[in-house]
C-alpha cells in the first residue's frame, strides 16, 4: 500500500516517486511526456523547448512561430545546403510550409481576425519518390529551420484498432514528447508518415485490405481537425498520475491536443503508381498509338502526372487523398547527384568517414576518379543516397579495423585502389605493422587492466 507523509508539501510528487520505484523493481519502463523524444522525434528547438516553464524571462519557443517571416525562396536556399537535387520538391514544400505557418502565426497573434480556421484549407503534403532520395531529410530540415517539433513514423506499424499494432493517435502524443511536454508548441508541429503506400487498401489481386482502409480513415480524422487525449490507454504510468492528480485537484481535467494546426506530410515509393498512371495516359490516346508508350519515358515524368484517380485505383480512400491536396514527386538520384552528395552536402557521409579516421589520427583523402567510381557503384544499388553508405562501408571496413593499430597517418584512395582494396591494405600493413605489433602488444595489458 502506498503511503505518504502528511507533512509533505507535495504528496503527489512523493506518490509519483514511489510509483516509479515500484515500476522499476517490476521491470516496467513507463513513458512520460517529460522525456525527450527518441530517435524518431526532434523538437527542432534545441534544449529550450520547455524553457517557458523555467521563468518569465526564459525563451518561449512559441515566439519563433509568432515571428515567422520566412519566404519560400529563403526556405529553398536553406534546403539546398543539406539536400542535393529535388528542386521541384523543395519549391513545393517551401510554398506549402510558408503558407501554413503564416496562417498559424496569424491565428496565434490575432493579426488578421477576419481569417477564421474554418476558412483555411490546410495544405497537407504527399511526397512520391524512390527510397533514399531525401524525403525524410527535407521535412526534418524544414522543421529544424522553423523551430517546431517533428515526428517521423512508419505507416505500416499502425492498425485500425490500436490493440494489435500502434494507434494513430500515438503520433500526436509523440509530438508532445518531441516538444518536451509543451502542448502549445506540439499543436503547431510537423508529423511525417513514411511508407504511406503500404496501407493502400487494394492489393495486386484487387482484394480489399480492411485494416489498411481503417488506418486511412483514422488518419484522415487526425489530418483534418480533431482532439486527441495525450494520455494513452496503454500508458500505465501517466494514467496513474492523472488519477492521483485528480484525487488532489477535483477541477483537474485530462489534457487534450487539437490537430488543426499540425502539418501532416506523408511519403512513399508507390511502386505500382507508374504502371497505373501509364495505363491511364495510354487510354487517353486515340488509336493504336496509345497502346505503346516509349520505353525512354522517365518514371519521374510519369510521377508528375499522377492524379487523384490514379491514387484511388492504387487503393486509397477518396476522403483520405482529399486531405492531401499538395502532391509532388522526387527524382531518383543519378551518378552526378550522388557525387554531389559525397562532396557538397552539409551532411556528407564521406565527411563522416574522414572524421572517423581523423579520430585515430589518420588523414583520409579520396581522389576525383575514386569519387566517380563510388557514385557509379552507389547508383547500381538502387537505394539512393543510402547506397553511398553501403559502398563506403564495404570499401573501408577492413581499413577501419586494421589501420588504427598501426602508425599509418595518411590514407589516399584512388580508383585503382577501389578495384582491389585488399592489395592496398596489405601493402600498408606490411610497411607499417611490423614495427607496431610489439608496441601494441606491450601496451595492451596496461590499457585494459
Amino acid at each position: 500500500m502506498l503511503r505518504y507523509n502528511e507533512g509533505s508539501e507535495n504528496p503527489l510528487e512523493e506518490i509519483t516517486k514511489k510509483l516509479e520505484e515500484i515500476f522499476e523493481k517490476s521491470g516496467i519502463k513507463p513513458t512520460s511526456f517529460s522525456q525527450k523524444a527518441g530517435p524518431e522525434g526532434d523538437s527542432g528547438c534545441g534544449d529550450d523547448a520547455n524553457s517557458g516553464n523555467q521563468g518569465s524571462d526564459a525563451f518561449d519557443p512559441i515566439d519563433k512561430i509568432k515571428s515567422f517571416n520566412l519566404k519560400p525562396v529563403e526556405v529553398k536556399e536553406y534546403l539546398d545546403r543539406f539536400v542535393i537535387c529535388q528542386d521541384e520538391a523543395k519549391k513545393v514544400l517551401a510554398v506549402a510550409v510558408c503558407d501554413h505557418y503564416n496562417h498559424v502565426r496569424s491565428c496565434i497573434s490575432n493579426i488578421d481576425k477576419g481569417l477564421r480556421d474554418d476558412e483555411y484549407n490546410k495544405q497537407n503534403i504527399l511526397l512520391f519518390g524512390p527510397t533514399g532520395v531525401g524525403k525524410t531529410y527535407l521535412v526534418k530540415t524544414i522543421a529544424r529551420l522553423i523551430g517546431v517539433p517533428f515526428v517521423k513514423a512508419d505507416a505500416t506499424k499502425f492498425s485500425e484498432t490500436g490493440y494489435v499494432g500502434a494507434d494513430v493517435d500515438d503520433l500526436v502524443r509523440d509530438l508532445v514528447k518531441a516538444a518536451n511536454g509543451n502542448i502549445d508548441l506540439a499543436k503547431h508541429g510537423i508529423i511525417f508518415i513514411d511508407e504511406i503506400d503500404k496501407i493502400a487498401s487494394v492489393s495486386m489481386g484487387e482484394s480489399r485490405d480492411i485494416s489498411g482502409r481503417g488506418v486511412q480513415i483514422n488518419l484522415l480524422k487526425l489530418m483534418e481537425d480533431t482532439d486527441v487525449n495525450i494520455l494513452s490507454q496503454t500508458d500505465i504510468m501517466n494514467q496513474m498520475r492523472a488519477f492521483v492528480t485528480s484525487s488532489f485537484n477535483k477541477k483537474n481535467k485530462v489534457d487534450r491536443i487539437n490537430t488543426q494546426h499540425i502539418l501532416f506530410i506523408v511519403s512513399g515509393a508507390f511502386d505500382r503508381i507508374v504502371e497505373i498512371t501509364n495505363k491511364r495516359l495510354g487510354q487517353a490516346k486515340v488509336g493504336f498509338g496509345g497502346a505503346s508508350r516509349k520505353e525512354s519515358v522517365d518514371d519521374f515524368d510519369v510521377l508528375q502526372q499522377v492524379n487523384t484517380e490514379d491514387l484511388i485505383k492504387y487503393g486509397f480512400e477518396p476522403e483520405f487523398i482529399g486531405r492531401l491536396p499538395v502532391r509532388v514527386a522526387c527524382r531518383a538520384l543519378g551518378k552526378s547527384e550522388l557525387k554531389k552528395i559525397l562532396i557538397s552536402s552539409k551532411g556528407s557521409i564521406l565527411k563522416q568517414y574522414i572524421n572517423d579516421f581523423a579520430g585515430y589520427g589518420i588523414k583520409l583523402s579520396v581522389q576525383e576518379d575514386a569519387l566517380e567510381k563510388i557514385a557509379e557503384s552507389a547508383e547500381k544499388e538502387k537505394t539512393g543516397a543510402r547506397g553511398l553508405l553501403t559502398i563506403l562501408e564495404r570499401i573501408f571496413r577492413d581499413f577501419k579495423f586494421e589501420l588504427p593499430s598501426t602508425s599509418v597517418k595518411t590514407l589516399d584512395i584512388s580508383a585503382d585502389d577501389l578495384a582491389n582494396p585488399d592489395k592496398l591494405l596489405a601493402e600498408l600493413m606490411q610497411k607499417f605493422r611490423s614495427s607496431d605489433v610489439k608496441i601494441y602488444s606491450e601496451n595492451f595489458p596496461e590499457k585494459f587492466d
